[in-house]
């Protein structure tokens, strides 16, 4: 029996395609080992998000053919999708996006032809097929996460996504529903949407997120939906009204920002100002119970003044988001930020950064301080010691990490805690 290693790099639509290719090798009789003992193949799923994930991907490449020196590797996905014409020398396959799926059948080709580089790269830029790929069982024994569309057409002048993953593409409902039976019926209970870009999910279909999310809430077994990133203008009045009837919707929106300053999103091609992604924050919270907000947001975009970056940071403070993930400008050869005048140095990039870090920190925290003394529903996921002693962990509705003292062995059960201490919140 050969034996298979895989490695992912990046969010969570490569998390899935993983996992999804994990299936296949196991179903086609492949041992599955961890990545840094010997085997037979490597398969890493890169990235290509920030020059750290191209760096990171080579890196992980290069790691594998030191591992084995014999063994095949192989690249997937977003970097060598990228990198089309240079390859690395220690690869043997590139298998670019939309062709995981056929990993077997590839993986057999390379071996009866023992050709010296296989290259599987479609031309993403000109597909409408929607790459099926299903799971099972996934690395989280309670969590589901459920990739549901692929590509993105807003071409964000910083975001090399699109160019790598193509257009608009969404999985039919009734695949959707049927993995998520499936999950359901193998013991899951929350089933998170996701996509590179979910808001579109159905403009290429003449289906809608709202629509899918109405067909997962029947789905029995499934007692809570979590939904992945979303685009603010997706944020209607019917949207959030209908959401807020379903009891299975977990109310923790991630509404990707970017900046706070409207000049620095016109520069962006972000769509929307500072004020509508107010207002669709405020619209959240008028449905739902102190929901958890969480964003992203980029520092150092080339052209932010020192008065651009003040007005994003003045903004952030002023929506009170649970956590803001920040992130610090990456040039991308292709994308139209990379040839904008006034490129911002890295340490004031780094400075910036800090100061965004420090508000979210207190903004966490401060979040965090309300639910002491308040009773939380929490999907039980793990055992964990916290200071000396044994913990239950899991996340409540609002993806807050709970942990509660051993007792019995409740893991994949809703369990209501009661918030004591701030021990019992688990970073």
């Amino acid at each position: 029996m050969k034996k298979a290693a895989l490695h992912n790099l990046g969010c969570k639509v490569n998390a899935y395609e993983t996992e999804a290719m994990q299936e296949l090798l196991v179903r086609n009789g492949y041992e599955i080992v961890p990545f840094q003992e010997k085997a037979d193949i490597y398969i890493i799923n890169t990235c290509t998000v920030t020059n750290m994930a191209d760096r990171k991907s080579r890196q992980m490449l290069h790691r594998a053919r030191k591992q084995n020196p014999e063994a095949l590797v192989v690249a997937c996905g977003c970097y060598v999708q990228a990198k089309e014409g240079e390859q690395e020398e220690c690869v043997d396959v590139v298998i670019g996006n939309n062709r995981k799926k056929d990993l077997i059948e590839i993986l057999e080709g390379f071996e009866s032809g023992k050709k010296r580089l296989e290259k599987e790269i479609l031309d993403i830029n000109h597909t409408n097929e929607y790459e099926e790929l299903h799971l099972e069982q996934t690395a989280e024994h309670t969590r589901a996460y459920v990739k549901v569309q692929d590509g993105c057409n807003q071409f964000c002048t910083y975001c090399i996504i699109p160019y790598v993953r193509g257009r608009v593409r969404s999985r039919a409902r009734d695949s959707v529903l049927g993995e998520i039976q499936k999950l359901a019926d193998n013991g899951y209970k929350e089933a998170v949407l996701t996509g590179i870009h979910l808001s579109s999910y159905g403009i290429d279909t003449n289906d809608s997120l709202l629509g899918l999310i109405l067909a997962v809430h029947e789905i029995p077994g499934i007692q809570r939906i979590r939904l992945g990133s979303l685009e603010p203008r997706i944020i209607t009045q019917e949207f959030v009204e209908t959401l807020a009837e379903l009891p299975k919707i977990c109310p923790h929106f991630h509404l990707s920002l970017q900046s706070g300053c409207d000049d620095t999103l016109k520069r962006m091609n972000r769509r929307y100002t500072s004020e509508e992604y107010y207002e669709k924050c405020m619209l959240l919270r008028k449905y739902f119970t102190r929901p958890a907000l969480t964003t992203d947001v980029i520092v150092g975009f080339p052209g932010e003044t020192q008065e651009e970056f003040a007005q994003s940071k003045a903004f952030i403070d002023k929506v009170n988001f649970y956590e803001t993930h920040v992130f610090k400008y990456s040039k991308r050869e292709g994308t139209k930020a990379a040839a904008m005048k006034d490129q911002i140095p890295e340490e004031i990039k780094a400075c910036r950064s800090n100061e965004l870090l420090s508000l979210s920190r207190r903004k966490q925290e401060a979040y965090e301080d309300a639910l002491l003394g308040t009773v939380q529903e929490v999907l039980m996921e793990e055992e964990i010691l916290v200071g000396g002693e044994r913990y239950l962990t899991g996340h409540t509705r609002e993806y807050v990490k709970v942990g509660q003292k051993l007792g019995e062995n409740r893991i994949n059960e809703l369990v209501n805690v009661e918030i004591e201490s701030r021990l019992q919140i688990i970073h």
